[in-house]
This record gives structure tokens, sequence and C-alpha cells, in this order.
């Protein structure tokens, strides 16, 4: 039996509300973990061993408000590992996963505890219950039904067996990036290497340079280092060189090589369908999805490929001409299309990022999101300096409503460091539920990767890095206003084709003037944007959006390539997503570059079988923000439908229902198509 100390001992295992990350020590994770795991084990076993008839009270809600310390420990953990991790971090990240596996599936496994929800399942008709009560029983019986109840025990075992597999698989395929990532770095001593570069990015990168060490400057993998080169640097050698080693993450043929690791993924994520009865993982997913089935949302991409694909051509014959004359490009490659398309954009719209930078200080645009949150849903943020942190750099808010009630601690983490994955996000640190009249209210964070304040200048953010921020401030807000009953149902807990909408449609206000006028000043004179650059900034959203199109749908049709067919024929990596990116490809191919050993969204994290959800979820923005258009973009109505009908209720009730009771009507693609202006091609 393992050992694990008091809890006097351990901050993880004594009841917290704030994570207490500056008591928390390494050596706490493992115990906190088993103490919490047992802990849980003890909750579920009550559940069972209750001798009254099983109810939703007894049984399903009890089930739903079980492992709560758990919960609290993993999403401390996970969140540390994703923005803050170490090499010791993330060997726990491999003990700990396969234990979390396990310990679901002896849950899921679990026929004693099966038998009583199915016995309230089987007379839920009878039961006289809410919506949100019959939306949860409702999942907390496919949870097991999906995951093996059903099941004879020899083919139980063997899902047990995959889980834990693929618990160690996703985790070895991130760190491999992280690694990757880490283990570049372009060191440059020339200063006419850095030709074309913006001073903020030269700066950086001398910065950058001297925090390792070493004379002259230095571009990483990160972001706010890779994309700046690749848009502005002059030295084609230098940018192809940089693309190659970005494009070829994990797929070098070393120790951190990732094509094993997606083989085994997609071939496990297959077998485990088909024990469950279903034909492949995209099948399994999608049934828990808007969209329904592969079926569907490959119609769905072939629709917007077939609307996109001609003004996509167009674009990229346009660009690739413009390079030819600016320089006598004869094949405009990969490393050159960021450079040679903000060039064109620049002639085009007279705007470009460092004409834009000086109005988008961090602070201000962070006020700014604040500012539009509270115009929109009344809510106000206090920076507080006694909340306990992971990192010096987070920054904590205390939310309030108009009534000046608690709504919820927001965390905020926005540059790269060595041991911060990449990448923005939003997380939580704790959902929002009701017990025993009593509304916990969450804990969320959002974390960037931001061009960081250099010696002579503040954090300065690309117009890109904006959006990027209100997209990820509109999944905060999904999880700040989270007004449910049950954790499992809380915030951004909808399906996966849904949880988009809120962060897609707050980027929407960062191309109105009204809402720019609330941020937008130059940091040294303090002067408003001027309305001829808000003018550009929206006569060039829709500039080259085929070519972006395009660029979504070929990542959504390689990620159903990989789960909607069975692939245990896939021997070679490469070959099989040169044939998934066929039709959407426009640059010529590079064979040193791989996009799915790096693709992390749906080998890593959640979007296998998802990645269509990022345009399924566009056409949901431009269809509501239509909505707030006619109506007036800061309309407290619209606002407060939003709010009712979509923020504040998690994943309570099918996501088109709510969504048709806050516009009216189902969602239609003609306002996504001609917000990126591809109505008339």
């Amino acid at each position: 039996m393992s050992q694990t100390p008091s809890k006097q001992n351990n901050p993880l295992l004594s009841p917290f509300d704030q994570a207490p990350f500056s008591e928390i020590k390494n050596e706490h994770f493992k115990p906190a973990f088993l103490s919490a795991i047992e802990e849980a084990r003890t909750e579920i076993d009550a559940i069972i061993a209750n001798t009254e008839v099983p109810t939703f009270e007894n049984t399903i809600a009890a089930l739903d408000y079980s492992g709560y310390q758990l919960d609290r420990v993993s999403s401390v953990f996970f969140n540390i590992n994703s923005a803050e991790t170490n090499e010791e971090i993330q060997k726990i990240a491999q003990e700990v996963s396969p234990l979390l596996s396990e310990f679901g599936n002896d849950i899921t496994l679990n026929e004693d505890l099966f038998n009583r929800v199915k016995a309230v399942y089987d007379q839920r008709d009878d039961l006289d219950l809410t919506v949100e009560e019959f939306t949860l029983l409702d999942k907390r019986y496919k949870s097991f039904s999906r995951n093996g109840a059903n099941l004879p025990e020899t083919q139980k075992k063997r899902l047990r067996e995959i889980d834990t597999e693929l618990a160690k698989l996703k985790l070895k395929f991130g760190e491999n990036i992280l690694a990757e990532t880490n283990k570049y770095q372009m060191h440059l001593t020339d200063e006419s290497d850095l030709t074309g570069l913006p001073d903020g990015t030269k700066e950086a990168a001398a910065q950058l340079a001297k925090s390792k060490e070493k004379s002259g400057w230095v571009i990483t993998l990160d972001y706010p280092s890779y994309i700046p080169f690749m848009k502005y640097a002059k030295s084609r050698k230098l940018r192809k060189e940089l693309s190659l080693a970005f494009g070829s993450k994990a797929f070098k043929n070393d120790e951190l090589d990732n094509q094993q690791n997606v083989i085994q993924i997609v071939n496990l994520r297959h077998e485990r369908a088909n024990l469950l009865g279903y034909k492949t993982h995209a099948h399994f997913v999608l049934e828990e999805r808007m969209a329904e089935t592969p079926e569907k949302v490959i119609s769905f991409l072939e629709e917007l490929l077939e609307k996109a694909k001609p003004a996509a051509e167009r674009e990229f014959k346009e660009v690739e001409q413009f390079a030819k004359e600016l320089d006598g490009i004869d094949r405009l490659e990969k490393w050159d299309g960021s450079y040679y398309s903000e060039k064109l954009k620049q002639q085009l719209f007279d705007l470009d990022d460092e004409k834009l930078k000086p109005y988008f200080k961090l602070e201000n645009v962070i006020s700014g999101v604040f500012k539009v949150a509270e115009k929109l849903f009344g809510l106000s943020f206090k920076e507080v300096f006694n909340v306990d942190k992971y990192h010096e750099e987070v920054k904590t808010f205390e939310v309030y409503d108009e009534n000046k009630n608690f709504i919820s601690l927001f965390y905020a983490d926005f540059h790269p460091r060595s041991g911060k994955r990449g990448g923005a996000w939003m997380t939580s640190f704790k959902s929002q539920f009701r017990q025993n009249g009593e509304d916990s209210r969450p804990h969320i964070s959002n974390v960037c990767n931001f061009t960081p304040s250099t010696e002579t200048k503040p954090s300065l953010l690309t117009f890109n890095e904006v959006t990027t921020l209100f997209h990820e401030f509109g999944h905060g807000l999904h999880g700040m206003l989270a007004n449910t009953t049950y954790p499992s149902l809380s915030g951004t807990s909808v399906y996966w084709d849904f949880v988009e909408l809120p962060s897609q449609i707050l980027e929407n206000w960062c191309y109105e003037k009204e809402a720019l006028e609330l941020f937008a000043t130059h940091y040294e004179t303090g002067e408003l944007i001027p309305m001829e650059l808000v003018q550009k900034i929206k006569a060039s959203a829709s500039f080259q959006e085929g070519m972006a199109t395009l660029r979504q749908i070929s990542f959504g049709k390689l990620d159903m390539a990989w789960h909607s067919q069975t692939p245990s024929d896939i021997a070679n990596v490469k070959a099989f997503e040169t044939k998934a990116f066929h039709g959407t490809q426009l640059y010529p191919e590079t064979p040193e570059t791989c996009m799915s050993t790096a693709f992390a969204h749906i080998f890593q994290g959640g979007y296998s079988s998802g990645y269509y959800s990022y345009k399924w979820a566009e056409v949901l923005d431009a269809d509501a923000f239509a909505f707030f258009k006619e109506k007036g973009i800061f309309n407290k109505e619209v606002a407060n439908k939003f709010k009712t009908h979509v923020l504040s209720k998690g994943g309570t009730e099918n996501p088109m229902v709510l969504y048709k009771r806050f516009r009216g009507s189902e969602p239609k693609i003609e306002a996504l198509l001609e917000r990126a202006g591809l109505l008339s091609v």
C-alpha cells in the first residue's frame, strides 16, 4: 500500500478554494492523486452500497458531485503541466495519467454502479425531471454505455488496456513537440540577416540571445519569435530554414519522432470504437456532436471547399504574381507565403502590424476586453494581488456582476516560457456548480503566448494577437458566467462543435469602431487609433480569406481522414497525409515536413474528429454576430439573450435548441460566406 503524507503536510489534500500554488512542491502531486482517487472510490462505493431504491438524487446527482477533490488536484496539476512544466512534472504526468485512466474505467466499467444508473435511466420518462436533470441522466448513462458498460468482461479488460496506452501516448506526443520546440534555435550574429524585421522583433531576439548568454540574436519556434520572422525577414534562405524546422517537428526519425505515436493512437482509437460497436472513431465521437455523423462533416467541409477554392486559387495566383514582379520568385514556396502576403497586404491596404502594434499595448487590450464584457454583460474586473499564482507573470482578477455579486476568479498568463506549451487556451481551476443551496463560483484561466515587453518597449500585440486574446476571453466568459446546478454540465462542458461559438463571436468586436475606441490608443501619445486605420482593418479582414479557409478545411479533412476510416493499413504517415490534403494544397510539397506529427489538437488535445468545429462554429458566430449588427453591437437585449441562452447554460440542453432560443432560427452558412467575401465567387 502506498504511503501518503498526512493531509496537514500536503496542501493539495486539505480543502482549498483558491489553488495554493506557492505551498505546492512536486513531491506533493502523486500522493495527492493517490489519496484523492481513494477518496473518490469511497464516494462511489457509498453510492453502490446505498440500500435505497436508485433515484436521480442518490445515484445520478451523487455521482456528479463525487470526486471533487480529485477534480481540483487534476486541474491544478495538468494546468501546471501545460503552463509551467519541467522534466519532473512530465515524469509525474506519465505516472498519474494511467492511474486516472484506470480509475475512470473502474467507474464506467463498474457493473453494480451501472445497474443503479440504468435503473434510473429506464424510468426516466416517469421521473418528472427538469431539462437539466434529464440531460445529466442521459449524459451519465451514455458515459457508461459509450465506455463499455455493456461489454463482456474480456472486452472490458481490453478497453482498459487501450485507454491506459492512449493516455501515455498522448502525453508523449505533446512532450516530443515541446522538446522539439525548445531544442531548436536560430542563432544569428550578422545584423544583415535581420533585414526587414521590425525593431521590436529584433530587440526581443537580442534579449532572448542575452538570456541564453549568447551574442547577437536568437530566433525560436515559439510563435512570437517564429511568426514575425516568417512575415518580415527578407532572407529567403533563413525563412526556409525556419519554416522547415517548424514544419518538421517530431518528424526526424529520432527519439523525438511522433510518426509511430500517430499510427498507434489512430489504431487504438479505431479498435476502441469497434469494441463499442461503432464503425470508426469519428462515428463514435460525432454521435455526441451537433454534426452527428462523419458524412455530415465531410459534406460540410466539401460545401465550404467548393465556395472557398476558387477564391483561394485566385488569391494564390495574385500573391505568386506579386512575388515574381517584386523579387523574380519563379515558384512560391511555403516559406514565402507570409512574407509576400504581408507585402501585398501593405501595398493594397497600406496596413501592417507595425503600424497597428503601438495602438495595442497588452494592458490596454486587456482593459478593452474587460470594457466590452462590462458593456455587454455588466461585468467588472478588479485586479487583486493576494491570490496565489504558479508564476510571477500571472495576473489575477476578481469578477463581479452589476449588483456587485462575486462571479469568478480570473487568472491571465500571457507570455512564452520554456516550460509552457505553445498556442493559447482557456482552462479552469474550479468549475461552477450548485450544491446544498450554495452557488460555488468558478476559477477561470486564459493562457497565451504573446510578444513580451523588451527593455525599451512594452508588450505590443499584433492584430492577430488581439483577436486571439478576445477569442480566449470568449471561452473565459463561457466559464465565468456559468449558471448550472451540476459540475459536469457547467461552463464549457458542451458539445465540441458548439464550444467555439462564445470565443469566435467575441473576435468580431475587434473589427468594430465602437469597440476599438474603448482601448486602441497609442502607447506613447495616448492618441486614439485613427478611423482610417480602423477602416483599413475592416477592409483587410477578408484579405486572403479564401486561402485561410482552404487551410482550415485541409486540417479538418486530415483529421477526418485519420479518424473516419480503418487505419490498419496506414504505414507511412507522410504519404497518408499528402493524400488527405489532396485538392486543398496550394504550395509545392515539402518532403521534409509533416503536419500530423505536430498536430496537437487532434493527437494530444480533445479535437480528434472535431477539427471541423472551428469552421462549424464560424457559421454559428457569423450568424449570431449578424444579429448583434442588426440591433447594435452593444445592444443589451441581444447580449442578455446570448448570456441567458448560450453563455450561462453550459451543456444543460441540446446546443441547437439553445442557439435557436437565442437567435430565433437555425444558423445559415450565408452569413459566414458574406463576411469572408466568398459569396460573390
